[in-house]
């Protein structure tokens, strides 16, 4: 197996680029497209742990559209063959002083696109 084929790794980052933009935007609706439309889809938040897209997307309406500009540090993609990729970043935020944001992903390709198939997130001090 390749890691990190050129190609593949752009594909993959620039739609590591239009999550983060949409997150602290808040575009639900691009949030929602990159999160692969099924219910074997996981998303393991700060506060929350979801099963399923529809947890998902339930969740990402009802946020609050608040607070949500961060700085990335660290951020790791990494490629494996052509259909396959996780994405790994730390994240600090304003209003958290002291504390470090972690995120992880696991994207894989599908007809329509890259999409993130798992995901966790979590905030610890620093």
């Amino acid at each position: 197996m390749e890691i990190d084929i050129p190609e593949v790794k752009a594909e993959v980052e620039a739609a590591f680029s239009r999550y983060e933009r949409a997150l602290v935007t808040n575009d639900v609706p691009v949030l929602e497209e990159l999160f692969r439309d099924g219910p074997e889809t996981i998303r393991y938040g700060a506060a929350e742990n979801l099963y399923g897209m529809e947890e998902i997307r339930a969740f990402r309406r009802a946020r609050p559209s608040v607070g949500l500009a961060r700085t990335l540090e660290r951020t790791v993609i990494t490629t494996y063959g052509r259909d396959f990729a996780t994405a790994n970043t730390m994240f600090r935020r304003e209003g958290q002083p002291g504390k470090v944001g972690r995120q992880s992903q696991a994207w894989a390709r599908f007809p329509e696109g890259w999409r993130v198939v798992a995901a966790h997130v979590s905030v610890v001090a620093e």
